[in-house]
């Protein structure tokens, strides 16, 4: 993929495997064929606010299923976790006559809200929250703090390896989404980087470098993300607490 976009379209198509001096001219027509810019912003504004949304509503229904557990409760998590075996195409139409009927088409909000809430990210946190030690909550309480305290001063400060598992995830799929957002956002200046992409390779002749600069110009930001959180991803994921 590096290498490619630093080749012409022919260099590419051959199959080329070392960099050549192509990648400014590709990065200019890039700039030519699309609007580059905005794609990044709104996929930043897009995959920043679903990741932040997730953490904050996922976590707080996670928090709840197990400290203040009941049998009510399981029973509700058990249609939760039905709701992950229905595909996504069978919910779209709806979704969509759902933001067109508030006037909701072509905005951010309309990619994010049905994001910021997912039957995996709750039952994520509900198994991480298994482990957190009652005996805190039980000293917080006696010590007079209220529970909304206790969930941001205490809660989350030690769930914070969950939380960055939680953001990778959320934010590589946000950053990736591509079918919502192509049905949602009509206008032109509303692309995503992968709607972007996905225009590049749509048209009769492709220019295969500019194609590959946009793909890695696509990849690097869940590459960085990934890469600085993998340690907490990795504790995350098994369920530590520090």
């Amino acid at each position: 993929m590096v290498v490619s976009a630093t080749n012409t379209s022919t260099d590419v198509l051959a199959s080329r495997l070392l960099p050549g001096g192509n990648l400014a001219k590709n990065f200019s027509d890039l700039l030519a064929a699309s609007d580059l810019w905005s794609a990044l912003t709104n996929s930043a504004v897009i995959a920043v606010g679903t990741t932040l949304g997730a953490l904050l509503v996922s976590s707080i229904a996670g928090y709840g299923f197990e400290i203040y557990h009941s049998k009510g409760k399981d029973r509700l998590m058990a249609v939760l976790l039905l709701a992950m075996m229905i595909p996504f195409a069978a919910t779209m139409i709806p979704l969509f006559r759902l933001f067109a009927s508030v006037g909701m088409l072509n905005s951010w909000w309309a990619v994010i809200i049905p994001a910021i809430s997912t039957p995996f990210l709750i039952l994520l946190f509900r198994q991480a929250s298994r482990n957190f030690p009652h005996e805190i909550l039980e000293a917080a309480r006696l010590d007079g703090l209220s529970e909304v305290a206790i969930f941001f001063r205490i809660y989350i400060p030690t769930m914070r390896s969950t939380y960055s598992a939680a953001a990778v995830i959320t934010f590589m799929a946000a950053w990736n989404n591509f079918l919502w957002p192509k049905v949602i956002l009509l206008r032109n200046d509303s692309l995503t980087m992968p709607m972007l992409v996905s225009n590049l390779s749509a048209g009769y002749v492709t220019n295969y470098g500019v194609l590959m600069l946009a793909v890695l110009i696509t990849s690097l930001p869940t590459m960085i993300i990934f890469l600085v959180l993998q340690r907490s991803f990795a504790a995350g994921m098994t369920g530590a607490i520090k």
